[in-house]
């Protein structure tokens, strides 16, 4: 007989993208033959931007030229390689002086990453692999997280009809709310009014972490997500470019666990309030459009107009529209970008 017991929504959800044999414990396609898109699937002009604003960090004296450039969970390392790449375009000089980092728990990713890098560059780049973010002792970095915040492992809460805050629990792949115990759960979301939706608290360990290991930085991420919790779910499931809300009726979460992503909006206002316990004040958030005409996106197109054929330049056009679209990725996506 085998017996089931029931687990926090947190480590479900933990177990589904880590565990053993989890969704990113191997490697995945991402874009049309995955199970979704992302900014970095859509146009290498997404890094080329970040590749404009880390040399403008530098340029202006925010840091030096021999900065650690250190992406949190690089994947096939193509929005790395499109940085270095966009680098020596712009400012070829710095890849003398600039040294390179991932943070990747798994090791194939990491042989995936190495291998991916060396064919890119060969030896030019100098790059260094760290397991976990704790590893990472640095005096200056520029630290950049694509949709990494929305992968980490987040609670469901739930006000019932007698205004008592219930949290999901999991057995058997079907979700059930039973009453909330936790303190901290309970007062962050009396903190944020949160009445539903989901609770990430894992943010905090890692903002403080960062703001411990690294004594100069700029940080930047991207992810979904809004400033303000929107007291609603929006846990989903991603399969084959299929989207399911983690409520739906008939969902069978069994089948799905650990084969599709799991994602959820991120609470922007709770992260940057990480960072400002941390003493950090220069913290901009914007939508995904702002920051990268903000970064330079649009220089960038007309430096690729001077320099290629009237059709290449369109194509690479419609891919920047995608990124930039007020109605899609440029206003669904947001961007914390972070100083201390």
């Amino acid at each position: 007989m085998i017996q089931s017991y029931m687990i926090k929504f947190s480590t479900y959800f933990n177990d589904w993208l880590y565990g053993k044999n989890g969704y990113y414990s191997n490697y995945k396609e991402i874009g049309k033959d995955g199970d979704f898109f992302t900014s970095v699937s859509t146009s290498s002009f997404f890094g080329g931007t970040i590749a404009k604003k880390i040399i403008s960090s530098i340029e202006d004296g925010f840091l030096p030229n021999n900065t650690t450039i250190l992406e949190i969970g690089a994947h096939h390392g193509y929005l790395l390689a499109d940085i270095i790449q966009f680098i020596y375009t712009l400012k070829p000089k710095l890849l003398d002086t600039l040294n390179f980092a991932i943070v990747e728990r798994f090791e194939n990713l990491q042989n995936q990453q190495k291998k991916y890098l060396q064919e890119s560059f060969g030896n030019i780049i100098k790059l260094k692999h760290f397991n976990d973010i704790s590893e990472v002792k640095l005096e200056n970095a520029y630290i950049i997280a694509n949709e990494i915040f929305d992968a980490f492992s987040c609670d469901l809460v739930y006000t019932n009809d007698k205004n008592i805050l219930q949290i999901a629990m999991v057995e058997n792949h079907k979700i059930e709310f039973i009453d909330c115990i936790d303190e901290k759960i309970l007062n962050h979301c009396k903190k944020y009014s949160i009445t539903k939706g989901e609770v990430a608290l894992s943010y905090k360990d890692f903002v403080n972490t960062i703001c411990k290991n690294i004594t100069h930085f700029e940080f930047l991420t991207f992810d979904y997500g809004d400033k303000f919790p929107r007291n609603d779910f929006s846990t989903r499931v991603y399969e084959k470019h299929a989207v399911y809300p983690i409520f739906e009726e008939n969902l069978n979460l069994e089948k799905l666990f650990k084969n599709s992503d799991i994602t959820y909006d991120v609470h922007f206002n709770y992260l940057s309030d990480c960072f400002k316990e941390n003493g950090i004040k220069d913290i901009v958030f914007n939508t995904q459009l702002k920051s990268l005409v903000e970064f330079g996106i649009l220089e960038l197109l007309e430096i690729l107009k001077a320099n290629v054929n009237e059709n290449t330049y369109l194509k690479e056009t419609q891919k920047i529209k995608v990124l930039l679209e007020p109605t899609g990725m440029g206003d669904r996506f947001k961007t914390l970008n972070i100083r201390k």
